[in-house]
């Protein structure tokens, strides 16, 4: 995001130009802190053969620490103009990573199917790829429906960290099969309006073209 220009009836000699945020502020700090956070988780994942209750319950911590700075660090950019070219960058790549390596860890443990964590990382890293071949012809906003599937990701792989037995472990169950529903739905929506995107794009270079002729 780009500095924000002040407005007209501020223009004036007491009006003073808003300064470029400094790396070190604290969405940045945050966003660092969730990628140190993923070697760690994964230490912790393994720990004791990757099935000792306290290890796991250790790891959940680590898990729901960065999935806490994840919620507030992207908030706290926008609202106190601290976006930076880092934070554009480091942002998605710690949110793709703690996830990533959850899922990895969980899968490599037998604790989940690989399928689902291939699922849910081709839809991740496919989305990024998209996003970036469309952006010359606009950003592709963050749906209602992407939110509820980060929230719901989040919960069903947080439970699957813990050692749960019983009607708790059949619950997750449920709750992963809803957020690999929501991936695969969202990421379908997703290419659905980077097409529509790319189209108008196009239509308007084309258009542009014409009227210069």
């Amino acid at each position: 995001m780009t500095d924000t220009p002040a407005p007209a009836d501020e223009v004036g000699p007491s009006a003073h130009p808003r300064r470029a945020p400094g790396l070190w502020n604290i969405a940045n700090v945050l966003t660092m802190v969730r990628l140190l956070l993923v070697p760690g988780f994964v230490l912790l994942m393994f720990a004791d053969g990757g099935h000792d209750p306290a290890w796991r319950s250790v790891a959940w911590a680590a898990f729901t620490v960065a999935m806490i700075t994840d919620l507030f660090d992207g908030e706290l950019a926008r609202r106190h103009n601290l976006v930076t070219d880092f934070g554009k960058i480091a942002d998605p790549i710690a949110d793709k990573a703690i996830m990533g390596a959850a899922l990895i860890c969980l899968s490599a443990l037998s604790d989940l199917p690989w399928w689902v964590t291939v699922v849910i990382l081709v839809r991740e890293l496919g989305i990024t790829v998209l996003r970036f071949w469309v952006i010359r012809h606009g950003v592709i906003p963050a749906s209602r429906g992407g939110k509820a599937k980060t929230l719901t990701q989040g919960v069903a792989v947080g439970m699957y960290i813990l050692a749960l037995t019983g009607p708790l472990a059949t619950l997750r169950w449920w709750v992963m099969a809803v957020a690999v529903v929501l991936t695969v739905a969202t990421g379908l929506d997703y290419v659905r309006q980077a097409v529509v995107l790319r189209r108008a794009g196009l239509a308007r270079e084309a258009d542009g073209g014409r009227g210069a002729g």
